[in-house]
């Protein structure tokens, strides 16, 4: 089954804790803090898989999560950090952001791109040593790593894509000039993925072609395969338009070539000013005349044409070695660039809080930036406690609780832990 596009959940490796630990050795008093860092959590790397063609492992495993850190350790050791999870995908994978539709990352080439960082590990208690403070009883957790929803949607990288209503002849157009085997029968939708052929023009030299399958009228809204496969036009250099000049179906060749366009410009408005050529096939079941009127309309629209017999290859070799030498003109295939993270808005003031009493209780809310703080603190050591005292100070937290009433003994409560005051 063909799957281009996936949904999945990302979470990085939290950091590894920093030891809380102290030098003890025969015949050495005070040794002091040792307590070493935690190590770095694994990122999520996505990686580009020329062995993959579609994203339909995804289907099947939507959540990835790389391994924590380790903590650290006792003689100032650093704790291991953690490998990192790498995600294979095809070439032309772009990950977005499941959210706002952001483009991360587009998976193209050979270089490995980090999407989800890991968490740094927490510092040991050997770096909370002062002068005043020589016996640290206390150090900083690991921080969490990134967690983030995202789409994977698959773009085909293809330098030249055929296009054309269905039953055209691009299935055998494809198969006679490069090493591409589609299926190839007389009837629509055969073809129902995407196809890539590489034509090769001698030694050094070769293009990509894609067929491009389920263009119909509609499918610029999404009518039949529509927005399956128009999404892999997006990045070819250059459009074959393959029309059955036969009218073996009872259409007007010129009549599909309009219809096919509408729909792309529908899709993007950039899929118009891409080169095109357009291929008229089938030219044996129909008389010079009508291959002549074809051929004068669209040369007369500044379009070259080539009328071809896929099916025995006539007139495919001076297509594909004009094709060839107007690729050498054109710029090479589109990447998409990552689009900046949108930071939420940084208030004036980042230690925000409210103060509230409520039977009694003095509650501290809308404070999530102590909770990292109150994650390194503990309670059993006088120091760590000072160290807590100071920041609810500085931050004004003590003065608003004041103001707010507070006496000696109350119950204060600080994202849901609870102490009592103390003057």
């Amino acid at each position: 089954m063909f799957v281009d596009i996936a949904s999945i959940h990302l979470k990085a490796g939290k950091g590894g804790d920093g030891a809380v630990s102290f030098h003890r050795e025969k015949y050495v008093a005070a040794g002091g803090p040792d307590g070493g860092d935690g190590g770095r959590g694994g990122n999520i790397v996505f990686k580009a898989d020329s062995n993959l063609s579609t994203l339909a492992d995804f289907r099947y495993k939507r959540k990835y999560n790389a391994e924590p850190g380790q903590n650290g350790g006792a003689s100032r050791c650093t704790g291991k950090s953690a490998p990192d999870l790498v995600i294979s995908v095809p070439v032309g994978t772009l990950v977005k952001e499941a959210e706002t539709g952001r483009i991360i990352a587009d998976i193209s080439d050979a270089e490995p791109v980090v999407i989800a960082k890991g968490g740094n590990g927490g510092w040991g208690n050997q770096h909370f040593a002062t002068s005043t403070r020589q016996v640290p009883r206390f150090a900083k957790s690991g921080a969490m790593g990134e967690e983030l929803d995202v789409t994977l949607e698959l773009k085909l990288l293809a330098d030249v894509g055929l296009i054309g209503f269905p039953n055209v002849g691009k299935s055998t157009l494809v198969s006679v000039v490069s090493e591409a085997k589609p299926k190839i029968a007389n009837y629509h939708f055969t073809t129902l993925t995407p196809v890539l052929g590489v034509v090769r023009m001698g030694e050094g030299s070769s293009f990509v072609m894609a067929d491009i399958p389920g263009l119909i009228e509609g499918a610029g809204e999404g009518v039949g395969l529509g927005h399956e496969f128009l999404r892999h036009v997006e990045r070819c250099r250059m459009l074959l338009h393959v029309l059955d000049i036969s009218g073996s179906e009872g259409r007007d060749p010129i009549e599909d070539f309009e219809k096919i366009n509408h729909e792309l410009a529908v899709f993007s408005s950039e899929l118009c000013e891409r080169p095109q050529i357009v291929v008229g096939n089938k030219c044996d079941l129909t008389d010079e005349s009508e291959v002549d009127r074809i051929k004068t309309y669209f040369e007369g629209k500044g379009y070259k044409f080539f009328p071809v017999m896929a099916a025995i290859a006539e007139g495919t070799s001076e297509l594909i070695n004009f094709v060839a030498a107007e690729l050498q003109k054109l710029p090479p295939i589109k990447k998409y660039e990552a689009e900046p993270k949108i930071e939420p808005e940084i208030k004036s003031n980042k230690r925000d809080f409210t103060v509230r009493e409520e039977n009694g209780i003095f509650y501290v809310e809308n404070c999530e930036w102590l909770d990292d703080i109150m994650n390194r603190v503990d309670p059993d050591d006088y120091e760590s406690l000072q160290y807590f005292e100071r920041t609810l100070r500085q931050s004004g937290i003590i003065d608003a609780l004041e103001k707010a009433g507070v006496k000696e003994g109350d119950t204060v409560n600080v994202l849901d832990i609870e102490f009592d005051y103390v003057r």
